[in-house]
């Protein structure tokens, strides 16, 4: 079933009051199985892959492994694949963009500047996230609206206006953090062990850090960074400064580059 942009908003409205189960019984009855439940090891994840996986047992789950994750995400990978019975659909950045990348800017170029840093999420994240998501209809996400400001207003149901125009569901947007480490504790579902080492928020080993009880969860995301949003692209890359624009540019500079003179020196955005 096909919705345009004013049903979708007619439909945001009206599930906006519903429970985070009802949400996902709607995507689940309307798109599966060009339907993805996205996982990236979040305590937010766990809690919807639980949900849906009670839902329909058979619902398809993809993450994005970026080559420089914890130890622990594998483990816990793992672990959903033989409690749950399901197989996560792994999608990686491209060989060839990573190695030119890495070529002219560094294996850590992220430390250098913010905007080497988006370049960095930009293809190890965004350009194979735009290629899981030309597979399905509709996605799901753990996104918070009390994670931080740029989600503060998303909805529940909505048109992703930066992947296609498909339907992005945020069952647990209205969600605080309590609840939902009250829903993994009372369903008993398993959740990343760095977790228990103070992490809050979780992503790549060099760009996350433990935090403090009395931080901000997503305080230990590029902490380095000052006055930059703490987001990857992957969820509001036109609010928060268009990575998209700004990784093409400089990805297009590298080809051009690299045409002219071959593999040149590391140098600066």
């Amino acid at each position: 079933m096909r919705f345009d942009e004013l049903k979708i908003h007619e439909l945001a409205v009206e599930y906006e009051d519903r429970s985070a189960e009802e949400v996902l019984s709607w995507a689940i009855e309307n798109f599966h199985p060009k339907l993805y439940i996205a996982w990236s090891s979040q305590a937010e994840d766990m809690v919807l892959l639980d949900m849906a996986w009670r839902i329909n047992p058979e619902v398809r789950v993809f993450t994005v492994d970026t080559g420089r994750l914890h130890e622990e995400t594998y483990r816990l990978m793992e672990e959903v694949e033989r409690r749950y019975g399901i197989r996560i659909e792994v999608f990686f950045p491209d060989r060839e963009e990573v190695e030119d990348m890495v070529s002219r800017f560094g294996i850590n170029l992220f430390y250098r500047s913010v905007e080497l840093r988006h370049l960095c999420c930009h293809v190890r994240k965004v350009r194979p996230l735009i290629r899981a998501l030309q597979k399905v209809d509709a996605w799901v996400t753990g996104l918070r609206r009390e994670q931080w400001a740029s989600r503060h207003n998303i909805m529940k149901i909505e048109v992703d206006h930066d992947h296609g125009q498909i339907v992005k569901v945020n069952p647990l947007a209205d969600w605080t953090e309590e609840e939902v480490w009250k829903y993994i504790r009372e369903n008993k579902v398993p959740y990343n062990e760095l977790y228990e080492k103070g992490f809050r928020s979780i992503g790549c080993v060099p760009c996350t850090k433990p935090v403090a009880p009395f931080e901000d969860p997503r305080a230990g995301r590029w902490w380095w960074e000052e006055n930059a949003p703490k987001e990857c692209g992957m969820h509001c890359s036109l609010e928060t400064g268009g990575f998209e624009k700004i990784a093409d540019k400089v990805l297009e500079g590298l080809k051009d580059g690299d045409k002219r003179s071959g593999k040149g020196e590391q140098g600066e955005v």
